[in-house]
């Protein structure tokens, strides 16, 4: 499925560290006119995953885009990469995709037309597995390359999960590990063993379907997924929406292989730095709390795991459930309380 062309030679941002800082996008999005009418029951008031327009009593519609320049060497795996984290965005709110558009950005004269057509087969050998039909796309002439796709779910309208959902007392799971974005710095560098990067291809492209329909069978009412503000960001805009205070277990994180000695070694992207200036005071702790954990929950993940707040009484049936499906980093990585603050502990 490989061509000879190394698609990270074209990036200096890769995948979804690229997104534009937070501060800077939320700055953009302030004045934006507001959304009145009263079908739409998500927009970006709290800067969630989707937006989501109700059809009837009984179906809401998901509306979601994402695209990222490559995060890997092989055309291939970049298109199924970034075809999960596209389709990610409706699993997230608890919703089913099924239909989808390509967005495509291709330098028809710098890099081999095979390296495209490698690309659009596997987003859509990603479309396939998650039930979604790709009805068509757009493509223009843009250097570096680019890849995602405007995606199409379904949801009851009662049964949306959103950025705003967070309660106090919920546990918080996370059901991937982190740092995708040091293991892709690394690889550029040459700095980490293949066997670790490709653990960090793996987990990028393990559909969120799963945490979908385990956070409808627990209840849950408030996750994200974590894709380029990092955890920390992402947690950030979740308890701001829902007007609480979230606490992190540094202990509790899960990590990629050799991502905390790169960190150690100083490989830490310039997105991390970026997130951890975003949530700035907001975020307080253990002035003691590992360095190297507190940026590798900064560090901006490419389809990343999701972020789900569950009722006690219901996470350690939701923990069994994320496992016995193959999420095995699946871990309680904190807390939420009443507050309005993000407090790092051990």
């Amino acid at each position: 499925m490989s061509t000879n062309f190394d698609l990270l030679t074209t990036v200096e941002y890769g995948g979804c560290s690229a997104k534009i800082p937070a501060s800077v996008l939320e700055s953009i999005l302030l004045n934006l006119p507001k959304v009145t009418d009263p079908n739409v029951l998500v927009d970006i008031d709290t800067h969630d995953d989707a937006g989501v327009f109700k059809i009837n009593e009984d179906l809401a519609l998901i509306f979601t885009t994402d695209f990222f320049p490559p995060v890997c060497s092989d055309p291939y795996e970049y298109g199924q990469i970034a075809a999960t984290n596209s389709l990610s965005d409706v699993y997230a709110m608890g919703g089913e995709p099924f239909l989808a558009l390509n967005i495509a950005m291709f330098p028809s004269t710098k890099i081999p037309l095979d390296a495209y057509r490698q690309i659009l087969e596997g987003g859509a050998s990603v479309a396939q597995k998650a039930n979604t039909i790709i009805i068509g796309g757009h493509t223009i002439d843009d250097y570096p390359p680019k890849y995602g796709l405007a995606v199409v779910g379904r949801v009851h309208p009662d049964k949306v999960i959103t950025n705003a959902g967070l309660q106090p007392g919920d546990a918080l799971i996370l059901t991937k590990p982190l740092g995708t974005g040091v293991a892709v710095a690394a690889k550029r560098l040459g700095i980490v063993s293949e066997t670790a990067y490709s653990e960090a291809l793996f987990w990028m492209k393990q559909l969120n379907n799963t945490a979908a329909q385990v956070m409808q069978t627990v209840g849950v009412k408030g996750a994200t997924d974590i894709t380029g503000f990092g955890l920390i960001g992402h947690v950030y805009k979740m308890a701001k929406a829902s007007r609480v205070g979230v606490k992190l277990y540094t202990s509790k994180i899960p990590l990629l292989p050799e991502v905390y000695q790169l960190v150690d070694e100083g490989c830490i992207p310039g997105a991390a730095f970026r997130n951890l200036e975003f949530v700035g005071s907001h975020l307080t702790g253990d002035p003691n709390v590992d360095y190297n954990i507190k940026m590798l929950m900064c560090d901006a993940q490419t389809s990343g795991g999701i972020l789900m707040g569950v009722k006690p009484e219901r996470v350690n049936e939701a923990l069994s459930l994320l496992k016995e499906a193959g999420l095995t980093y699946s871990a309680i990585v904190g807390e939420v309380f009443e507050g309005d603050n993000i407090l790092i502990t051990s």
